[in-house]
């Protein structure tokens, strides 16, 4: 039995839950003394509380700070090569305990303004209490956004689709496309076939079909409902948009798989 097959059958027995609990505090032993180190090293550096850490990323503070900051900066880089980060209005769309978007200010700067939106109350209300520079909200799963029509010029999304259901792939779709501007561009990640891996033969068939692949019967939204996203199904969504890039990393096996990533430009 593959890890497909146990987390299904995790999931039909209710247990799903359970399970990533006793991971939460497995990692929290695992990781106790190299957290305190960082901690006494860095106390300049405040970090949200361990279960916000883990849900958005992993218990790990150098790692969570550190690639994360990393991330910031790569990801300034390659929508720099399809819009000049001057004055800008940038969404960090599921932006969690503001893991990407804490960096942007100091990475960017150039007088760009930044939001970050997530459905957590728990997150939002750590970053609104601990990152000034940036404006944030606490949306629902519902997709509406307080936001003006043509408002921002750039969105992002981290992993954000990879907790959604099908109906809400669609739905999140429209809205962001709503509060972009015409011609403003927006970068999501999916699991894409390189966590093909992790399907089980049933799902696997499905998704060589192009059928998005839903892991769900826990909330939407959270780190143990996980979406698998055929090329095909993404191209349909983004049908109406200009692909402007798809990246698909080559896994590394001392790293976690590497999710894909589009690239749109807003047309109309």
């Amino acid at each position: 039995m593959n890890k497909g097959n146990i987390s299904n059958l995790a999931r039909k027995l209710g247990l799903i839950n359970f399970f990533d609990r006793i991971r939460y505090y497995f990692e929290r032993v695992k990781n106790r003394r190299v957290n305190t180190e960082f901690k006494r090293s860095h106390p300049e550096i405040n970090l949200p509380p361990d279960y916000l850490i883990y849900e958005s990323f992993q218990l790990h503070y150098r790692k969570y700070y550190t690639e994360s900051k990393d991330t910031a900066r790569w990801l300034a880089d390659l929508l720099s090569k399809y819009v000049v980060l001057k004055n800008k209005k940038i969404l960090d769309w599921g932006c969690g305990p503001g893991r990407i978007i804490r960096h942007l200010p100091r990475i960017i700067d150039n007088g760009c303004e930044y939001f970050g939106t997530d459905y957590n109350a728990r997150s939002i209300g750590w970053c609104t209490r601990n990152l000034p520079d940036i404006r944030f909200n606490n949306n629902s799963l519902e997709a509406a956004l307080p936001y003006p029509d043509n408002f921002f010029d750039l969105i992002y999304g981290i992993s954000v689709f990879t907790h959604l259901s099908e109906q809400k792939h669609h739905d999140w779709y429209d809205e962001l496309q709503r509060i972009l501007k015409p011609n403003g561009i927006m970068l999501v990640s999916t699991q894409g076939d390189n966590f093909k891996v992790k399907l089980t033969k049933p799902e696997l068939k499905r998704y060589n079909n192009g059928e998005l692949i839903i892991r769900g019967k826990v909330k939407e939204g959270h780190r143990t409902y996980s979406a698998f996203h055929p090329p095909e199904f993404i191209k349909k969504l983004f049908a109406h948009v200009e692909i402007l890039e798809h990246i698909e990393k080559q896994p590394d096996k001392n790293r976690r798989l590497p999710q894909d990533i589009w690239i749109v430009k807003k047309t109309t």
